[in-house]
Formats: structure tokens, sequence, C-alpha cells
């Protein structure tokens, strides 16, 4: 299933407010995460926000508590999780279409997984919304390591919007790692889920941060 859905990944630009570095015509911005209650691996509460951009204040959100069923399988999170994130977004689109975000910000990774298909992906595949992947660690995969070369590129990065590219042993770009706050010295680590390059991705994430964790998120995560 996942290697079917896989086949469906756009990554590139596909909308046209991507062809300006301004981001010309975006006007929403979503946020998306699944977060646990404490030692309870089986409720969690599913929440959705969307941001006007480039305001950044809250339009909409969405948070319900909901049963987590399936087993957790390193590599197949998504299997677990994206149905609660599909379902919310399913329900914007009936309450309030016009605040449907152009973008989603998803705390995970999109191309940087074990097998090129992380949550950011498989979410965007289903909505068919460009989606982006922000994680706060490093996955270790394709030859990835949290060494002392990997601790050495992080110092290296200066200012807020440095960033380095991160290139698994098989040659592949799979993500970008980025200083997104002056103030936090720990990088995001950016990856493409669909729909949209990686060069956008890190610009765009960029662009919706105040703090270390871009405000979509930062204010999903609140809720």
């Amino acid at each position: 299933e996942q290697a079917r859905l896989k086949a469906g990944v756009i990554e590139q630009d596909t909308e046209e407010w991507q062809k300006d570095s301004s981001f010309a015509g975006l006007e929403r911005v979503g946020g998306v995460d699944l977060s646990y209650i404490k030692g309870d691996d089986a409720s969690a509460c599913a929440s959705l926000v969307v941001l006007s951009y480039p305001a950044l204040e809250v339009l909409y959100e969405d948070c319900q508590m909901v049963a987590v069923t399936a087993p957790y399988i390193a590599g197949f999170l998504a299997f677990r999780e994206v149905p609660f994130l599909v379902e919310a977004i399913q329900r914007l689109q009936q309450k309030e279409p016009r605040l449907k975000p152009q973008v989603l910000l998803v705390d995970g990774n999109g191309l940087l997984h074990h097998r090129g298909f992380g949550v950011a992906c498989h979410l965007g595949v289903l909505t068919d919304l460009p989606c982006i992947g922000v994680a706060k660690n490093l996955l270790q995969v394709d030859g990835l390591a949290r060494d002392e070369l990997h601790r050495e590129q992080i110092r290296s990065l200066q200012t807020e919007g440095d960033a380095f590219p991160l290139t698994g042993t098989s040659g592949k770009v799979l993500g970008m790692v980025l200083r997104s706050y002056n103030n936090s010295s720990k990088p995001l680590y950016i990856s493409v889920g669909h729909r949209v390059c990686l060069e956008t991705a890190v610009h765009l994430v960029k662009s919706c941060c105040r703090y270390r964790i871009p405000e979509p998120i930062r204010q999903v995560q609140k809720r």
C-alpha cells in the first residue's frame, strides 16, 4: 500500500503562488499534528489549524480527541495517524471550504524516510494538497547519522536562514537542515511532502518562523 501511494508523490512545485519568491497569492497555510496523552498511546488529539499568510494569524482550528487503534510500526507511522488528519481536513472542507489551506506543514518527515514516503508525503497524496515535512530531530536513514560531522555542520549554521542539504549514501538529497531562528541553535529538518520542491519548502518554512518552530505547527501544538 505504501509503495502504491508513493507512486503518486510529486516532488516539484505545482502551484502558481510557488513561482514567486514572495509567495504572492498564498493566503492560507495549515499545520497538522497528532499528539498523545502521556502514558497512553491509544488516546490522541488530532489537530489542524489554518493561519493567514503572511500575517500568520489563526483563521480556523479543529482539535478532536481520537482513539488510535493501528499499532506503531517504525516506518509506517502514517497508517496509524494520517486517517485522523485527513478527517480533520474533510471537516474543514465541509464547514469552511473557503478556509482550505493552500499548503500544509506537517510535524514529521516527507521524503526523508526509510522508504522515501513519510507522513507528509502520505497526507499530501491522500489530500492532494502541497505538504512539507518539518521535523525537530534527524531520522537516521540512508547513511545519515547524528555524528560529529553532522554536529559540526549544524554549528556552521550561524544565522537564521542558513541551511545545508542532507545527502544520503545513495547520493540522493533527502532534505535540508535549516537554522530557523537566531536564538536557537537547534535546527529543523525540512523535507518534501507533495507538490512542492525542496527549495520552496525551506523558503516557506523560514518565512513562517517567529520562533524556532514554524507558526502553523507551533499553534497546532499549543492547542
